[in-house]
């Protein structure tokens, strides 16, 4: 997706837990047609958890008969895509020819390295019909030394992904490891990103072993430390601590994080790098036509002036 800075909004979740660094409320914004997203990264005081540096929350929205999302042809650098759907369908093409349509449940890492460009449109059999639409788009900072890698894009079906199924929780690995399963998914720097959905009552622990750890409740309703959290929300926790989340009714929640980088990134619309001279290099690069084109399409988003 596309991205434009947004103000943050005045937070009134007080820090309830040792184990707690951060409680982010996403910032709304419409983009048109009823369809909403929900910032929680980047925040004015947390760029990233881990590697994440952007997570956007769009949806529920229902688009009618001959509606549908329309995201036109636009650039990356310096970052990989993660798009996760609980409803809906997304037809995803990019400028390496890479052309898949987005399932509830599938794992969509599009790494754009160097350069790559992409679209993202409601496929047509669901824009005849109509849709419910409800996911997650997530951008993962590429660390030091990987930056200008080749562009490429891995997709898994939800079958394809490890799962774990308790009496009242079930948790789907997308990436990385979790509950002792491991993703298949490749990976440039350590991270880990887990659908987890719990029944009211249900415990679940978050693993204490990653550098960085994040929960976004979509959904639902927690407790951690005698706090309660309703989603939407996003929790960042402090290194080391053991945490066991409480389901207080049906929740559905994203585990998240990884090693830090090895310091912050600069972010000008679409594009993460190290070096603001690289960011000036691919602003130039968009404007002037150097990136390739996504092929079957013929528009595309100018670059911000």
């Amino acid at each position: 997706m596309s991205w434009q800075p947004s103000n943050d909004p005045v937070l009134g979740d007080p820090m309830s837990c040792d184990a707690l660094d951060l409680v982010i409320v996403p910032r709304t914004r419409d983009l048109g047609d009823g369809f909403a997203v929900r910032r929680a990264l980047p925040h004015g005081k947390r760029q990233m958890v881990g590697p994440f540096i952007f997570f956007d929350h769009f949806g529920p929205v229902q688009f009618v008969s001959g509606k549908g999302m329309d995201v036109r042809p636009h650039p990356h650098i310096g970052l990989a895509t993660v798009t996760y759907l609980f409803d809906g369908a997304i037809m995803h093409r990019d400028s390496e020819g890479n052309v898949q349509e987005i399932a509830p449940g599938a794992m969509n890492l599009m790494t754009a390295g160097r350069g790559i460009a992409h679209s993202e449109r409601t496929p047509d059999a669901q824009r005849a019909s109509g849709q419910k639409m409800l996911g997650l788009q997530s951008w993962i900072a590429l660390p030091a030394g990987s930056e200008e890698i080749a562009p490429s894009f891995q997709h898994y079906a939800a079958g394809d992904l490890p799962m774990i199924s308790e009496r009242d929780f079930t948790a789907r690995v997308i990436a990385g490891s979790a509950f002792g399963i491991a993703s298949p998914v490749s990976m440039v720097s350590p991270w880990f990103y887990t659908e987890v959905t719990a029944l009211a009552g249900a415990s679940v622990p978050l693993d204490p072993d990653h550098e960085e750890r994040a929960i976004y409740v979509v959904d639902g309703e927690i407790e951690i430390a005698n706090e309660r959290y309703e989603g939407p929300r996003l929790l960042i926790f402090r290194p080391g601590d053991r945490i066991t989340v409480k389901a207080l009714k049906a929740t559905r929640m994203m585990f998240l994080g990884g090693d830090a980088l090895e310091g912050p990134r600069h972010i000008w619309w679409n594009f993460v790098s190290s070096s603001k001279e690289r960011i000036e290099q691919a602003k130039q690069d968009w404007k002037t036509g150097r990136f390739a084109a996504v092929p079957q399409e013929h528009e595309f988003i100018p670059l911000p002036e």
